[in-house]
């Protein structure tokens, strides 16, 4: 089965949304296979769109392992 799944987070500002996606880029590098994550910037906002060939359970562990990602990211900054 395919899925998809579109995350959005808006940001106080340009500068954070890019440092938030500049750390979420290596989790775009290394997905397992039968798994896309695409991340881009817009102005505030983050957009992860994730793709997934396979089970139910691999999005939702992969949306899961985006979002403590996401949310590590802007405990640091």
């Amino acid at each position: 089965m395919r899925m998809r799944a579109l995350v959005t987070c808006v940001y106080e500002d340009a500068d954070v949304a890019r440092a938030i996606a500049s750390a979420l880029r290596p989790d775009n590098l290394q997905a397992p296979e039968g798994v896309r994550v695409a991340t881009t910037t817009r102005g505030r906002r983050v957009t992860t769109t994730l793709e997934v060939e396979g089970k139910m359970e691999t999005l939702l562990a992969t949306l899961d392992d985006l979002l403590f990602c996401t949310s590590t990211a802007e405990d640091v900054i």
